[in-house]
């Protein structure tokens, strides 16, 4: 919990995106409530509205704003398709599964196919939720389209965030092909989790089976390897119980009253918001509680149907964990060789980019790398997850986890702090800098590569060498800032950081990069 107050929030950025989500779907709701709708589609629409300020994960603004208005083409038919068929049990399982299928596959186009997916799941979802039946699609419909507009208006118009601040580019998928495409052996194994949590959970419940089918799904979501999955569910598990013991505090006690259970609504989509890059643990309660509010407002919240909610989820996250390990699995270490090395490699274009902006280039831009490594270092905190969980057994490879952590976390450290001397105007230039980049390239390729000789890197025509003079002179004493001691200090300390690297990535077996 301390963590949640005391990590650093750059430009206050969680605390806006988090009170942004609460005024769209605020508003969201509240149209469709002026509008006449029924509770049903009430909820649906700011559900909707949560999805869309949710999900939607574009790097510029631009593409943000086509994704949110390609939404209902994901999630119309869905709709109509899981409430045409809520009465016909099997066609509607076979369907959701077909959803299912289609949504993870999605991935592979990126942000937009990842949002996509979640929009048209989401949407079956919350059709077996609500229970809606095929006379409410029309105001399902409208529910639906007004909250878009709503969180369309409130982020691109009333709180743009992103104009302000835009998103980087996230890392794009790891490449492969047929079954070795990872979002495709991620479909395969969506589904037939999905498929086996959807019998068992009907056992449990005829009526509720499909938190365990949601469950499964979410596990899904931003993982790839099966050591991400299984610390993802167990995750899951821990944000549901503890969301369940918050509900029965705080939710049972209001019998759905109203006006607070909207209020503590406002403060729980707030949380999901304010928590999900920090820790899926408390995201997961924030959503528990939601959940268990909304069901009192529908009339229907009681003990009982908590511990279903927890028995659905702990089926969800079994069924999860075992298509990871059985059907086509992604091992944790091919992850983490991926990922690592391409963090590596931002390291090098970065600093590549410095030079030769340090060099008199105008067009080289470091910045845009350096938002990429920052990208590429969650996503190998995240595949090192399950490394440096606690209850990792593997004390060995749980230390040298934790020591490529900090060494790459010095490395970006060392690039954004050359890439601020590289935008210096008054930055000076000589050979000694252009030795050094060449020499941190040459670490990253033994690093990334350590099967084959790093190749020598041969200078363009009139490039200055090593053993060549530079053709502007050195900064001289009292000649202004030239802060080339500055520039050489970060590619040093690169080049010190990467060396200790050398050790933790090269040692077998069970290493964290294995070539030997």
């Amino acid at each position: 919990m301390k963590r949640m107050f005391v990590a650093p929030d750059p430009g206050l950025l969680r605390l806006r995106t988090g009170l942004r989500a609460v005024l769209g779907i605020a508003l969201a709701v509240a149209v469709a409530e002026l509008a006449g709708f029924s509770l049903t589609a009430s909820i649906t629409g700011g559900l909707a509205a949560l999805l869309a300020l949710f999900t939607v994960a574009d790097a510029t603004v631009r593409r943000q704003a086509v994704t949110t208005l390609l939404l209902p083409l994901a999630g119309f038919p869905v709709l109509a398709l899981a409430t045409l068929l809520h009465e016909h049990t099997l066609l509607r399982d076979a369907s959701f599964l077909l959803v299912v299928l289609g949504g993870v596959y999605a991935r592979r186009w990126g942000p937009r196919g990842h949002a996509l997916g979640i929009f048209a799941f989401m949407n079956f979802f919350i059709t077996q939720f609500l229970h809606a039946v095929p006379a409410q699609l029309p105001e399902l419909y409208a529910a639906v389209g007004i909250a878009l507009a709503a969180a369309g208006a409130v982020r691109f118009v009333l709180w743009p965030i992103e104009r302000r601040t835009p998103p980087p580019a996230a890392p794009a998928p790891l490449p492969g092909t047929g079954l070795a495409r990872i979002t495709t052996r991620q479909a395969v194994q969506a589904t037939a989790a999905c498929a086996v949590a959807l019998g068992i959970g009907q056992v449990l419940s005829e009526d509720r089976w499909y938190w365990a089918v949601g469950t499964t799904w979410w596990i899904f979501v931003n993982t790839v390897s099966r050591g991400e999955t299984l610390v993802r569910g167990f995750r899951r598990f821990l944000g549901t119980l503890l969301g369940i013991a918050v509900g029965m505090a705080v939710a049972l006690p209001l019998h759905g009253a109203p006006l607070p259970t909207a209020l503590l609504v406002a403060v729980c989509v707030f949380g999901i918001f304010y928590t999900a890059p920090l820790s899926y643990s408390w995201m997961m309660v924030a959503v528990t509680v939601m959940a268990g509010l909304l069901y009192g407002l529908l009339g229907v919240l009681d003990p009982a149907l908590l511990v279903l909610r927890l028995e659905e989820t702990v089926v969800g996250a079994v069924c999860a964990a075992l298509a990871v390990l059985l059907i086509l699995p992604v091992t944790t270490h091919a992850i983490n060789d991926a990922w690592i090395q391409r963090a590596l490699r931002a390291v090098h274009a970065a600093t590549a980019a410095s030079e030769r902006r340090l060099a008199g280039d105008e067009q080289a831009d470091p910045t845009p790398h350096v938002a990429e490594l920052d990208l590429l270092l969650g996503r190998v905190r995240l595949s090192l997850a399950p490394l440096v969980h606690p209850l990792s057994p593997f004390r060995e490879r749980k230390a040298r986890a934790r020591q490529v952590l900090a060494l790459l976390d010095e490395c970006a450290a060392e690039v954004r702090g050359l890439a601020a001397v590289a935008a210096d105007p008054d930055a000076s230039h000589d050979a000694r800098l252009a030795a050094a980049c060449w020499r941190v390239e040459a670490a990253v390729e033994r690093l990334t590569s350590p099967r084959t000789p790093a190749p020598s890197r041969t200078p363009e025509a009139g490039t200055p060498t090593p053993e060549t003079a530079p053709d502007r002179p050195a900064a001289e004493p009292g000649a202004g800032p030239h802060p080339a001691p500055a520039a050489l200090g970060h590619v040093s300390g690169l080049e010190r950081l990467l060396a200790a690297l050398d050790e933790p990535l090269r040692t077998p077996p069970g290493s964290l990069l294995v070539r030997s």
